[in-house]
């Protein structure tokens, strides 16, 4: 892999699995995120996530099982080659120039050419960058996208990446946007998966939703902190009986939310099972991250 064609600057990196290897691909006067980086691809499926220590993953089998299930729910004959990917994930990780990165990888159905490199797997990398910790200390405020729908929940294909633009907004005014059924009860984020606090109990949306791996995450470790959790769809209805609420995505980790459009999340301030969760959960990530290829 070479590393002269990086954009180390900018921290934006792009490579291409081919058949021969990992092949690091030009970005000169490049910028924007992950996913503007990989728009020029056609539809694939892809999964986001983070690392934590530089080169760790939390649950990465988990994102290679989604993706794997995404494939053969769209008919894919092809199958993931998971060793060569967890090889690729794991050499421009620790190559990576910056603390921690964001990453992206897409699988295309059939291989594709760019910069007169072809391939089916292109792996993208932009600099981590945490939730501001305003945002986290005193919650965020999201709005509805009505005009937001999935139609395949279950599988994560990337032209719905394309369809959120311009979400997620990302201030601490308008940071999501969330998705309704035809009931109007609450889905998820467009980025993200939403759930709510009641008393001693987390409740999510357990159909019709995108797969979260931070969500099953969460779910994992709620009773730890005394929570319960149920599976049901919110109406808009209901929001004035539950006491707080959080997003998450293997990007951000959990974010508190404190009021939905026009409605306050319990007190409209950050909530302590929500703290509690938070914690937790990057006490978690910190025991539980790994390497993608283990020595």
């Amino acid at each position: 892999m070479s590393s002269s064609t990086h954009d180390k600057s900018a921290g934006l990196e792009l490579h291409a699995l081919t058949s021969t290897g990992l092949r690091a691909l030009a970005l000169e006067g490049r910028s924007g995120t992950v996913h503007d980086l990989l728009e020029q691809l056609p539809v694939g499926v892809y999964s986001a996530l983070r690392t934590f220590h530089h080169d760790r993953f939390l649950w990465l089998d988990e994102h290679l099982e989604r993706t794997a299930r995404s494939m053969a729910s769209l008919g894919w004959t092809k199958t993931l080659e998971r060793d060569a990917l967890r090889h690729a994930l794991n050499t421009v990780v620790r190559a990576y120039s910056q603390a921690d990165a964001r990453l992206r990888f897409d699988i295309l159905r059939e291989p594709a050419t760019i910069q007169d490199v072809t391939a089916g797997v292109f792996i993208a990398l932009s600099p981590f960058v945490a939730v501001p910790e305003e945002f986290m200390r005193e919650g965020v405020r999201v709005e509805l996208a009505t005009h937001l729908h999935r139609e395949a929940p279950l599988v994560k294909t990337t032209d719905f990446v394309r369809k959120r633009k311009p979400l997620p907004l990302s201030t601490r005014a308008h940071y999501e946007g969330v998705l309704l059924d035809s009931e109007q009860r609450i889905l998820e984020c467009s980025s993200a998966n939403i759930a709510f606090v009641r008393g001693k109990t987390v409740i999510a949306a357990g159909d019709g939703v995108l797969e979260g791996i931070t969500l099953k995450v969460v779910r994992h470790i709620a009773p730890t902190v005394g929570l319960a959790w149920v599976h049901d769809r919110l109406p808009l209805t209901q929001l004035a009986t539950v006491d707080e609420a959080f997003l998450s995505s293997s990007s951000r980790g959990l974010v508190p939310i404190t009021q939905i459009a026009e409605h306050k999340i319990g007190d409209g301030r950050v909530g302590a099972n929500t703290r509690a969760l938070l914690a937790a959960y990057l006490a978690f990530a910190e025991r539980e991250a790994q390497r993608a290829v283990v020595q």
